[in-house]
């Protein structure tokens, strides 16, 4: 674990710190479920549009004001702190990139995509479940400096990656009919999603150095 604090000072600096960026994972699962429930048909894509840009505008809203506490927190401690910052740093971008992905699902639905109707239906169901609640987990995992929570969501989140490229190859040779173009990018959409928060939580078990690791496919990680 790479994330050790000193005095009790610093500590509530920080603690204030990953107060926000857990209200910030809060909303990126509000935006994921707005945008997957769009996806599926379950709601009116035009009618949460604006909710979920203005839910994601408070996300870049708490992320500048973690940056900025960031650098009062470096401008008292000098580089005492410097891993620690960086930590914070790197992750607070990946939880934000979550929200921006959640857009990306939802211009799919504003676009027509409808997957309500798709034999692989029950399929994205799963899928929106799962992924909703990983963000939960990777935040609960990481506040609580879960190692081993932490190994067990990232080797699941793995198996994601895997069987989201598997299912663009498959749509790619025109194996499975149905909207093809709007669910391989949803596929994709939603590897990143899982890709940010692996990054999230890599930085429970993992040194500085192997930060925003997950963000390559496996056969392109440096070891």
């Amino acid at each position: 674990m790479i994330l050790r604090f000193g005095r009790s000072r610093e500590r509530e600096r920080l603690d204030r710190i990953e107060e926000k960026m857990q209200v910030m994972l809060r909303h990126d699962r509000h935006e994921f479920e707005l945008a997957m429930s769009a996806l599926m048909g379950q709601i009116d894509a035009a009618a949460v549009n604006d909710e979920l840009r203005s839910t994601d505008q408070k996300v870049n809203i708490l992320e500048r004001e973690i940056r900025r506490g960031l650098l009062v927190h470096t401008s008292v401690l000098g580089g005492t702190d410097t891993p620690t910052v960086l930590v914070y740093m790197s992750i607070v971008k990946d939880i934000e990139r979550v929200g921006d992905y959640a857009k990306n699902l939802l211009d799919l639905a504003l676009d027509g995509a409808n997957f309500a109707d798709v034999p692989t239906s029950p399929m994205w169901h799963g899928l929106a479940q799962e992924i909703s609640e990983y963000i939960t987990d990777a935040g609960d995992a990481f506040q609580r400096r879960d190692e081993a929570r932490s190994r067990d969501l990232l080797t699941r989140g793995s198996e994601l990656l895997e069987i989201f490229d598997e299912r663009v190859s498959a749509l790619v040779r025109g194996e499975d009919g149905g909207q093809p173009v709007s669910r391989a990018l949803a596929h994709r959409y939603l590897k990143r999603v899982v890709a940010h928060l692996m990054n999230v939580l890599s930085a429970v078990i993992m040194p500085l150095d192997k930060l925003d690791y997950f963000d390559e496919d496996p056969e392109d990680r440096i070891g």
